[in-house]
């Protein structure tokens, strides 16, 4: 039986984006002409009439890490704790992009998966900006089209009313929210289902149709092993970042800030040993009570 949810991802990812942040996914393939296959823009910009100010959210996802890293360290860390991320700038706007393998990026949005951080994402929506060529575009929808079922299959256990669509997602939201270090105010989670009930309901009540993977026996203890390492690989990732990043050890800092409530100022000697540097700031995310 023909699939219901695949071309409506497809009808999704392939929907209209401001022409700019078009522009800057395909200046950032060309940044990895030997690796590029395709570049997704998510999150909350996508939402925006004005860009400008605005830190915009690219995922870049390349042919293998060799191809894009040649013998780095880099294509190593993409491969042992993906994703990379690095900052970019393009005709004034300024974004981060994440770097996955097409093999990481479609076993990272499926069932398979040890934590939430891919998928969880484009079960939100997202556009398909840049591909390499056709197959390129099929692999990236398709792995898109995983993540709303893997969302809802690991949500559908821990849910009351559990053939209601929009109740999956607003528990699957919660759960995933709890597994990763999230700066946003407690509720924010229901709120990505209520800007767009619409849309919600429509995608999942078609991956219902389809028939969801089968959830998992212990539902709970699945979850508390998802909490658990989501927030751990939330700070190995930071702190990953401090050297992927100009001026990582900034970042890190921002980002403790805000998901642990600090005020914290970078000496100048952590600029000079990032890795010290890193190593010293990570223990207030625990202080701070981001980590449990």
């Amino acid at each position: 039986m023909p699939s219901q949810l695949l071309p409506l991802v497809t009808a999704e990812l392939s929907a209209p984006a401001d022409p700019r942040a078009a522009a800057m996914a395909g200046a950032l393939a060309a940044k990895y002409p030997q690796a590029a296959r395709a570049v997704l823009f998510y999150g909350s910009c996508l939402r925006e009439q004005n860009l400008d100010g605005l830190m915009l959210d690219f995922y870049l996802i390349v042919s293998d890490y060799p191809a894009a890293y040649g013998q780095s360290w880099l294509a190593r860390a993409n491969r042992l704790i993906p994703p990379n991320v690095f900052p970019f700038e393009h005709q004034g706007l300024i974004a981060k992009y994440a770097v996955l393998s097409e093999a990481d990026f479609a076993r990272l949005n499926g069932m398979e998966a040890d934590n939430v951080s891919v998928w969880a994402r484009f079960a939100q929506p997202s556009r398909l900006l840049w591909a390499a060529d056709d197959l390129a575009r099929q692999r990236a929808v398709a792995a898109v089209a995983q993540a709303a079922p893997t969302l809802l299959a690991l949500s559908r256990p821990m849910a009351e009313g559990q053939g209601d669509a929009l109740v999956l997602w607003r528990t699957g939201f919660t759960l995933t929210y709890n597994a990763e270090l999230r700066a946003e105010k407690k509720g924010r989670s229901l709120s990505i289902v209520d800007a767009d009930p619409e849309r919600y309901r429509r995608v999942g009540e078609a991956a219902l149709a389809d028939g969801l993977p089968s959830s998992p026996a212990d539902a709970p203890a699945r979850w508390r092993g998802l909490q658990r390492r989501g927030k751990r690989l939330s700070v190995i990732r930071l702190a990953k970042a401090s050297f992927t990043y100009a001026g990582g050890i900034d970042y890190l800092a921002w980002k403790i800030n805000r998901h642990a409530g600090t005020q914290i100022a970078i000496k100048p000697w952590q600029r000079r040993w990032p890795l010290l540097g890193a190593l010293t700031l990570l223990p207030r995310l625990f202080r701070g009570g981001a980590i449990r």
